[in-house]
């Protein structure tokens, strides 16, 4: 299928002008396509993929995370503004931008009305390890199904979609995206619009640009989410002029699971395990607090933290106390009677993983088990071991033993374009393009720096996609 919601050809398609384009087929760009529909506009959706694999890295998302002050059939309490903003500042070192972050809690208490309104529904609230229940909303089907939905909606209101068209260029004239060069079947075009979008996502696909930042560890790196990602629409956007924001080294990176593919694997791939397990270096060195925090705040930090041990690789060890209380691993564990052979199994040193757990073990307070506390941070907290364990701590101690290996997963790069309150993509000079608008990942190193809360990514892109769609469709309008 080349186009979708139109009788017309993608020939025809292109070689149209329009009020607004958007580049990329998202949340994001769906959102700021509906959304530029509302104010009248005539507006065309270039996606890259094909139709199977369309919707980029929402795809593989599952839920949302927006202010809303009481409970309701797909939440179980009140999460207010001053928790989101608490929640959002204590993740990294911050929001990147305080106004624009600020806009961004705001403006997520009318999303999820705003989203049903549109063909997005919703399932009851989860309960288990996820901790997400009262926080976050969660899209019935997944992120595909959310996206389908979008989809129909899009066809109803005769908004086209052309598949597999990607923009080669954007020819600016000063401040002003005049044309847009897209090739099509291995046709180029030029396309004309008033006003242009960027939802094309970050950069995470394109291995060579992160390895500009992270050196040879980029080669060990897994990308959840398509190759199609790979910063095309940011790099023509950054050679024009415009202002970048966000760390060149920022990424949402979690841990996945080794065995998996080197891109595309989704959410599936995502490692649960942390929180109630033991995780050591390929030296077998413990590196890191795994009992933190709440696992939807600090689960995110894990795919930094592999990414900056030896050969980018760890290994979570657990047992059978806790076997069973998180998402099982899509293709399995390593099981044996022993430490030593669960090591074994997955190429690390034996010896060496049981004497690091031992030690580990040590540090365990007595009665562990019965203070242990799945649902909330239990305080249950190692002693004398460095770095310390300060939740779940509990010894392994009851066979059959189990473990996994994990490489980190990178899911979005946050180093995209500025923006200003009215999405307008802003250049070095102080000033802003005439007619360029962005939102999503593109964006989000404005309001994200170096850490994430689970479903603020779709936040993002839904809060600044309203807020793109309509500006840019006010631009072309006037």
């Amino acid at each position: 299928m080349a186009a979708h919601g139109s009788s017309a050809t993608a020939d025809e398609l292109l070689s149209s002008p329009w009020d607004v384009v958007v580049i990329g087929g998202g949340n994001a760009a769906l959102a700021s396509a509906m959304s530029a529909h509302d104010q009248g506009a005539r507006v065309l959706v270039l996606e890259r993929s094909d139709v199977t694999f369309r919707g980029g890295n929402s795809r593989h998302t599952r839920n949302i995370r927006c202010v809303h002050n009481s409970a309701d059939a797909y939440n179980t309490g009140a999460y207010t503004f001053d928790e989101l903003w608490k929640d959002l500042c204590s993740v990294g070192s911050g929001p990147s931008d305080e106004e624009l972050a600020d806009l961004t809690v705001r403006e997520s208490e009318s999303v999820t009305g705003w989203m049903a309104e549109r063909g997005a529904l919703f399932q009851p609230p989860l309960a288990g390890t996820l901790h997400l229940g009262r926080t976050n909303r969660f899209f019935l089907g997944g992120g595909k199904a959310l996206l389908n939905n979008y989809y129909r909606t899009l066809r109803k209101r005769q908004i086209p979609v052309v598949y597999e068209a990607t923009v080669e260029e954007l020819v600016f004239d000063g401040d002003r995206c005049t044309e847009l060069v897209v090739n099509h079947a291995g046709r180029r075009h030029s396309l004309r619009a008033a006003a242009v979008i960027a939802a094309a996502g970050g950069f995470e696909g394109n291995i060579e640009w992160l390895a500009k930042y992270w050196g040879d560890a980029a080669r060990n790196f897994h990308i959840r989410g398509p190759r199609h990602n790979d910063g095309l629409i940011l790099r023509a956007l950054l050679d024009a002029g415009a202002r970048t924001a966000g760390e060149e080294r920022g990424f949402h990176a979690v841990a996945v699971d080794a065995r998996s593919p080197k891109f595309d694997g989704g959410i599936a791939t995502r490692l649960d395990c942390i929180p109630f397990g033991v995780v050591l270096n390929n030296r077998q060195e413990r590196f890191y607090d795994e009992g933190q925090d709440i696992w939807p705040k600090r689960y995110a930090i894990w795919g930094r933290n592999i990414s900056q041990q030896p050969d980018q690789i760890a290994y979570c060890f657990w047992d059978s106390k806790v076997q069973g209380q998180f998402l099982p691993p899509m293709y399995g564990v390593y099981s044996a009677p022993t430490i030593e052979g669960v090591a074994s199994q997955m190429g690390t040193d034996p010896a060496r993983s049981a004497a690091t757990i031992a030690q580990y073990n040590a540090g365990v307070p007595e009665g562990a088990p019965q203070r242990f506390n799945p649902a909330h941070l239990d305080a249950l907290a190692t002693t004398g071991v460095t770095p310390p364990k300060t939740n779940w701590a509990q010894r392994l101690d009851s066979p059959p033993y189990y473990g996994i290996a994990m490489r980190p997963g990178i899911t979005f790069t946050y180093m995209g374009v500025g923006v200003d309150r009215q999405a307008r993509v802003q250049r070095e000079d102080g000033s802003a393009f005439a007619n360029v608008f962005a939102a999503g990942e593109i964006m989000s190193g404005n309001i994200l720096s170096s850490g994430y809360m689970a479903g603020f990514g779709m936040t993002i892109g839904t809060v600044w996609g309203r807020i793109a769609g309509k500006e840019a469709a006010q631009n072309a309008l006037r």
